[in-house]
């Protein structure tokens, strides 16, 4: 069985790569600028807003299940019509499609959100997200569109890499202490992706992490488990910062979860663990 990871030179892309190579399944991997660190069995360049490259890719690929991992952030070519147009050829060819979606298509007013809250984005990027979303199910209506939060892992993230950078003082910046997220780790939110790929299921699903904590919570929580002092993170209230995004958003994953052998586990389970286990050691 082959797999298409789109965004395979990604930080959730090359995670992805690992557990289906694991699994015994072919991988084929797409980067935009370069090859990532991982070892699919092939790669392949592709720009989401060449439509004939993306067909091109696809054709040759022969997939059994494309998953879309790619981030091109608040470029609305590349975030809200590339996996449109994704969408309309693994749509055309039957094949199933994952597309990993954000919690920033939500602007936080309402807090705690499933499945049924529509998105009301405050941010270009969260605008672009939305897009795709609809787009996407209008074309390929039994593709899996996956809402998740942060993703954190292995010291590879930019969240973590950031915590790092703070509590050296090599950047400036701050931790917001009212900016609210569900944090995921990345082997479970692959993991879980993969799950949903299996053609069973469709739609919106949340695949977030079981833990709301602000962003400065989960600062603590990582510098604690690399053995950094804490009390050297700033902190901030992103309602007073001239950086706009939303509050407060409780990605609600419970009726995802239930259908998941994964568990979406929280942060203060995954990275507290580790941090008692790297103690010990």
């Amino acid at each position: 069985m082959t797999f298409l990871i789109v965004g395979g030179s990604g930080f959730l892309g090359s995670e992805l790569v690992r557990q289906v190579k694991a699994a015994g399944h072919t991988t084929v991997a797409t980067y935009a600028s370069k090859p990532g660190n991982s070892t699919p069995d092939a790669w392949r360049r592709l720009d989401l807003r060449d439509a004939e490259s993306l067909d091109s890719v696809v054709a040759d690929a022969q997939p059994r299940v494309v998953i879309n991992a790619s981030s091109g952030r608040a470029d609305w070519a590349i975030t809200a019509e590339g996996p449109v147009q994704l969408a309309l050829v693994t749509a055309k060819r039957g094949t199933p499609l994952v597309h990993v979606s954000t919690d920033a298509v939500f602007s936080g007013a309402g807090t705690r959100y499933d499945e049924s809250r529509l998105p009301d984005p405050v941010t270009p990027y969260g605008a672009a997200k939305a897009a795709a979303e609809t787009g996407i199910l209008a074309v390929h209506p039994k593709a899996v569109v996956a809402r998740t939060s942060l993703i954190i892992g292995h010291g590879l993230s930019v969240h973590e890499r950031l915590v790092h950078e703070l509590a050296a003082g090599t950047t400036d910046g701050a931790l917001y202490t009212d900016d609210i997220r569900c944090p995921v780790h990345v082997s479970d939110l692959a993991a879980a992706l993969l799950e949903l790929a299996d053609g069973s299921a469709a739609g919106i699903h949340h695949v977030a992490g079981s833990d709301a904590l602000s962003r400065h919570q989960l600062g603590v929580l990582i510098a604690e488990r690399d053995g950094l002092d804490a009390s050297r993170l700033p902190t901030g209230l992103r309602a007073d910062s001239t950086t706009a995004g939303p509050l407060d958003i409780r990605l609600d994953s419970q009726a995802t979860q239930r259908h998941l052998r994964t568990r979406l586990r929280g942060a203060r389970d995954f990275l507290s663990s580790t941090a008692a286990a790297r103690h010990k050691g």
